[in-house]
């Protein structure tokens, strides 16, 4: 009798040893949340709601005194969420994890032990280099805000700091337009029988959308200039509706200046933003029109600009008023802390989910993005060539 042929090897008929599916040690976190001490910071990372969540699954938050006050929440909201208060500043800052919105200065980065996990904004335009070469002695790993992707590629804190600044600097507009603040006395509003306000919009990004979108929901008219036209044509579909655009053609935008009644300047440029308008385009406007440059903090678009403060915001020049503070945001603070709260909550969750940061930056490129020093050894390409450091691909540095 022939011999049955088996459809396996005797390789594969081997018994093989059993592959078992490893489950991730889910990690606790130790945060500390430090009072803000920058100037006009009245933000904060994390709302009570927050805590609440982060507290509810095993975490601890421990939180200085008065962290939430510029917020307007306060200690015992904090405390009801389930979070530790104390007013050793240097216990806060002693924490595993520490969560902040404006970067630590130097002497708070004395405060911090080495290997710790610091997450902020890095607000790499008003760095030095003595900051990245303290973070390196402490062998810190340190996350920016602002480098932080989505699974669409999007910056998300970015884009919310945004939408903040660019509905708000139309309510800033309409504010200083008004007799209260020696303005025209004109309203922001489209009153049957009187002609609507005119406001002309540098830059389609996301602050110009929202502010396009502010505008003509108080009735203005807007104009819209961008030198990219898939910018323009996004604004449009977003908008949903058919506005004035134009590339930055001069004569456009002469004509349109000298009619409005509010400009809002939004242009990005790679290092400084590019200035658009002119000295002379400035002294042609309508006297007692408003200028609000969201891009001060880039340099500004406006040759007359110069940087303002929350406390004394608008000077005057040429008969127009100039509204220059670079941190639009932090005069909403609690909407502002609403939507920083809600970009970071997630992240620490999965963070804690995944086992620790090492983990989650394995499996989350969005995240390893944002990632500027791992273990004191700066990773972020752009900080390396603007301050002239040495760095390392986070790719090699994490397997």
């Amino acid at each position: 009798m022939s011999k049955a042929l088996s459809p396996f090897t005797k390789q594969q008929l081997l018994p093989q040893e059993e592959k078992l599916e490893i489950y991730k040690k889910k990690g606790e976190l130790f945060i500390g949340i430090p009072k803000e001490t920058a100037f006009q910071e009245k933000r904060v990372c994390l709302t009570p709601d927050a805590v609440s969540a982060l507290t509810s699954n095993g975490h601890r938050i421990l939180m200085e005194s008065g962290a939430g006050k510029g917020a307007n929440f306060s200690d015992k909201d904090y405390s009801e969420a389930g979070a530790e208060i104390t007013k050793d500043t240097a216990k806060v800052y002693a924490c595993p994890m520490i969560l902040k919105v404006e970067p630590p200065t130097l002497d708070q980065i004395k405060l911090i032990n080495p290997q710790t996990i610091l997450i902020s904004a890095l607000q790499l335009k008003t760095q030095h280099k003595k900051y990245f070469e303290t973070l390196a002695s402490k062998r810190i790993t340190a996350l920016a805000f602002e480098f932080i992707r989505d699974e669409d590629g999007a910056y998300p804190a970015v884009r919310s700091l945004s939408e903040i600044a660019g509905t708000a600097s139309v309510l800033i507009a309409s504010e200083l337009l008004s007799n209260v603040n020696n303005g025209n006395g004109l309203l922001f509003g489209n009153i049957s029988g009187v002609p609507p306000i005119e406001v002309v919009i540098l830059g389609a990004g996301t602050v110009g959308e929202f502010a396009a979108r502010s505008a003509i929901g108080l009735g203005a008219n807007v104009k819209v200039f961008d030198n990219s036209i898939t910018k323009l044509r996004c604004i449009q579909t977003n908008l949903g509706r058919t506005i004035f655009t134009s590339t930055l053609q001069p004569k456009n935008l002469s004509k349109a200046l000298k009619r409005c009644d509010v400009v809002i300047g939004a242009v990005r440029g790679k290092n400084r933003a590019p200035i658009i308008v002119s000295d002379s385009m400035v002294s042609n406007m309508k006297m007692g029109s408003v200028i609000i440059d969201v891009s001060i903090d880039m340099g500004g678009c406006f040759e007359t600009s110069e940087v303002t403060s929350h406390k004394q915001p608008t000077f005057l020049k040429h008969g127009v008023t100039h509204y220059c503070v670079p941190n639009i945001p932090a005069r909403y603070s609690r909407s502002a802390s609403i939507s920083i709260s809600n970009i970071c909550t997630p992240y620490l969750l999965k963070i804690a989910e995944d086992g620790g940061l090492e983990n989650s930056l394995r499996f989350d490129k969005g995240l390893k993005n944002g990632l500027y020093f791992y273990h004191g050894i700066l990773t972020s390409k752009s900080v390396g060539e603007w301050f002239d450091l040495k760095h390392s691909d986070i790719n090699l540095l994490i397997f």
